[in-house]
């Protein structure tokens, strides 16, 4: 097995589809989806689907987001839309707009440098073979980044604050190709 001094960056632009969902399982969590592209030459990033954790039980319905982070000029703008069963129908409600201070992209590009991460071995993820990065974090759980084998693609990341419920998003279609500017712009 090679060994690795230095954990990669991110690719400079890269967007995928991605599957949220939680380790272990618990009656009460969901699986969710949606689609991301992030852009670290022009600090910005976007995050569109349903909102996980988001407790359709308590709220009365599920919430898709919208979400772009404009770190470079430090605000982001959420678009949201409720939707709430009703018998057999589904009721869609259109949310007002947010704009909030937003300072960092959530997922920064380097990310495994800044957190000292270390390699964990190789491990088959999504049907690929995967670099295993390990992020440690006092008095909180690990974060695990796995990595497309000796490259920098992101097939899952294992994170959260409860070892005992983690929160995991598997990237399935990982793609570094450039980012039309559009996306970036609210509809």
């Amino acid at each position: 097995m090679p060994t690795y001094a230095t954990p990669p960056l991110l690719p400079p632009q890269w967007s995928s589809a991605y599957i949220s969902y939680w380790s272990p399982m618990r009656e009460e969590d969901e699986v969710t989806s949606g689609y991301c592209w992030f852009d670290y030459e022009r600090n910005i990033c976007r995050i569109d689907g349903l909102f996980n954790p988001w407790s359709e039980r308590e709220t009365g319905h599920r919430l898709w987001m919208s979400e772009i982070g404009d770190a470079g000029r430090e605000r982001s703008r959420k678009q949201k839309v409720a939707y709430a069963r009703q018998g057999v129908q589904l009721q869609e409600t259109a949310l007002p707009d947010e704009v909030a201070p937003f300072r960092e992209l959530f997922l920064p590009q380097a990310i495994l440098r800044d957190g000292a991460a270390l390699h964990d071995g190789r491990h088959a993820v999504l049907g690929r073979q995967a670099d295993a990065w390990v992020i440690e974090r006092p008095g909180k759980a690990r974060s695990i980044f796995y990595l497309q084998a000796g490259g920098n693609h992101l097939l899952r990341m294992v994170t959260g604050n409860d070892p005992q419920h983690l929160s995991v998003r598997d990237f399935p279609n990982f793609s570094a190709a450039a980012i039309a500017a559009d996306i970036f712009t609210p509809d």
